[in-house]
Parts: C-alpha cells; structure tokens; sequence
C-alpha cells in the first residue's frame, strides 16, 4: 500500500508510519519539521518498505495541493490516508484568548478539511480508498482547560459520522481514531493524573489493527474509553458536579 500521514513527524504519527514502512508499505510521512522528516525516511532504509519525507504544513492550502499533487504522481497512487496533525495546549479560563482558538481550530480542524478536499474526489473517482480521521476522547463531552482543543475534536466526531454514510455510497472507507490518553509532547503539557496513559508505540499498534478492521470508530483503552462514552448520557447537574473537581477554586 502507498499511505499518507500527517503529523508524522513525532508521537501517534511517527509510530504508525514506522509499522506501515516495517510492514513493507509506502509511506508519505508529512508535517512542517523537514528535518525530523528527513531523518525517518533514511532510516527507513533498513525496514522492509520506505518513508518518503513530504513536508506541508496544513494550515496552508496551498502547501497541502502541492504535496497531494506529489502523492498524485508517485507510483500506485494512494490507497490509504491518516489525517493526524494535531495541536494541543491546555488553557485556563482567564486565559482564553482568540488566537488560541484560531489555532487550535486551524491545525486540528480546519487543517482535516483541507487534505480532505482532494481526497475525497480522488477516491471516489477510483471507487476506492481509505480515510482516517484521528480525532480524540477529548471529543466526546466538554472538558475544563479544553474549550478549543475539545471542541475540535469534537466537531472532528461530527463531520466523521456526516460523511461516513456517503463515503459508503462512492465507495470509500472512512475510519474515525478516538484515543484515550498517549504519552506525547502534548499530553507532557497536562498537570494532571491521566487515567490508563499508553505508551505511543502501544496506540500505534492499536491504530494499524483497527484499520484492518470493518469498525468506523477505533478507541482505545476500551475500559477507560468506553466510560467516557457513557459520560455522554449522564444529566448535566450529574456531569457538572463531576467535572468541578477539575476546576481550580
């Protein structure tokens, strides 16, 4: 397979492309550290299949045509992309400003939206392909110091099961990724207790085999992810009197 990955230059990313490329596959490893890049793709050298570093940076257009153009050309095509760049930093209340939405929204969101634009007319016109959205747990119901970042992802959620039944009709398979906690350089910037907290090479590995899967949705740890689901039905007073312990008084 030739795969597409943005956000590939660290965590979550790095990992599933260094699996896909050791599986013998193709991998276009994207994101705006050239030289993070540049160093996967050499030691790809010694797996089974290769990295071939793309840099763009998502929240330019014009930088993710040209690297999908590039993709367009290469050998075979695309068969699967992972949309996974991502930005996160916790935010208290008296510090909300409007650029930390602005990009939070511009790389989690809208930097989605924008590889999604040509891909979805690419599939479709081959009746053929697979899209994965990586979203978050984050996403499942408002937290505190997560006003951008959560709502991002939620809004991630919602577009994911909009498009879902469509993709299914021109013949694309749509994948949504909702972690738990994995440890990163974003989730390093939490200054509390995270619950169940995977080791990124452990996400990875758990990303590639629900991609293999039929599932629409791949969360993971299920024990912890699967109560968080069901926080989604708890009346408001009940939820509210929960997460208050995480507000600072």
């Amino acid at each position: 397979m030739n795969i597409w990955i943005t956000g590939a230059s660290s965590g979550i990313g790095a990992e599933v492309a260094h699996l896909y490329a050791q599986a013998g596959h193709t991998v276009f490893a994207s994101a705006r550290n050239q030289a993070t890049l540049d160093t996967m793709s050499a030691a790809s050298k010694n797996l089974n299949g290769k990295i071939i570093a793309l840099p763009l940076d998502v929240t330019d257009n014009n930088s993710v045509i040209k690297a999908f153009e590039q993709i367009q050309e290469y050998n075979g095509g695309l068969d699967l992309a992972i949309l996974n760049a991502g930005y996160y930093e916790p935010v208290e209340f008296d510090e909300l400003t409007l650029e930390h939405f602005e990009k939070t929204y511009d790389v989690n969101l809208l930097g989605v939206v924008r590889c999604l634009l040509p891909l979805l007319p690419y599939f479709s016109n081959n009746k053929q392909g697979h899209i994965a959205i990586v979203s978050s747990v984050s996403g499942f119901r408002g937290l505190p110091k997560a006003a951008a970042y959560g709502s991002s992802k939620a809004a991630l959620i919602n577009m994911a099961e909009s498009l879902k039944p469509e993709c299914n009709s021109h013949g694309i398979k749509l994948s949504l990724v909702n972690p738990g906690f994995v440890k990163s350089k974003l989730t390093d910037r939490n200054d509390f207790k995270m619950p169940f907290i995977m080791e990124t090479s452990d996400a990875a590995k758990r990303i590639v085999r629900g991609l293999e899967s039929n599932a629409f949705e791949i969360t993971f740890p299920r024990r912890f992810t699967y109560w968080l689901k069901l926080f989604r039905i708890l009346p408001y007073w009940l939820y509210f009197a929960l997460t208050k312990k995480l507000v600072k008084s």
